[in-house]
């Protein structure tokens, strides 16, 4: 058996993904909370394992793997069952461009350490920042919801990588107030992904410290 150990944060959605992913998968895992709030993922001996001072990282073995997307992709090579990125060339551009429509073009704009640079640096105020954060899942979304097929999952019959990405923002749309009315396939396929216990199981009630 490999020895996986995550370190992550509750409420990263990054970590979120992945967590959704080694469920998925049926993977045991040992958790390590990196408070983000208390920096932690800045401290000497976090940086040693993961130069970018980033959640999620992946110890397999004794070895890191960081970047959720990465992860999620050594995970389907390494336990390749059930499958979250398609073999097929064109099936595989698809999951990955939607997933990458989350992880490359919404989340980046706006994770912990831009949000903190509007405010102390910008001086933008918490309605403005909060702004800007609706602002850039909205626009992500209008994309998403033409991208997302007629499945019952981004990933089809079955969730995928997509999918592990859309739940989690969908987690922070709702935290700030994102009207979803406009996305009716983004919420059926969201539904559909929390019934799953794999989900549930990730969620950032699920594994916050009590």
């Amino acid at each position: 058996m490999t020895s996986l150990v995550l370190h992550d944060y509750f409420r990263s959605s990054a970590s979120y993904r992945v967590r959704i992913a080694l469920n998925l998968k049926g993977l045991a895992y040992e958790r390590v909370e990196i408070s983000l709030i208390a920096g932690e993922q800045k401290s000497d001996s976090y940086l040693a394992q993961n130069a970018q001072g980033f959640v999620p990282l992946l110890v397999a073995d004794g070895q890191t793997i960081i970047q959720s997307l990465a992860i999620i992709d050594w995970l389907d090579r390494a336990f390749p069952e059930p499958r979250l990125i398609p073999d097929d060339a064109m099936p595989r551009a698809v999951a990955l461009a939607q997933a990458q429509v989350v992880a490359c073009d919404i989340h980046p704009l706006n994770n912990l350490r831009v949000l903190k640079y509007l405010k102390r640096d910008l001086g933008l105020n918490e309605q403005t920042k909060d702004r800007w954060y609706r602002h850039w899942i909205i626009e992500g979304f209008d994309a998403l919801e033409a991208m997302a097929g007629e499945g019952t999952y981004l990933g089809g019959d079955a969730p995928g990588i997509a999918d592990c990405c859309l739940v989690p923002q969908m987690y922070n749309a709702r935290r700030f107030e994102v009207p979803l009315d406009a996305y009716p396939r983004l919420v059926a396929i969201d539904a559909a992904c929390t019934g799953l216990d794999a989900f549930q199981r990730a969620h950032p009630d699920a594994v916050k410290a009590a």
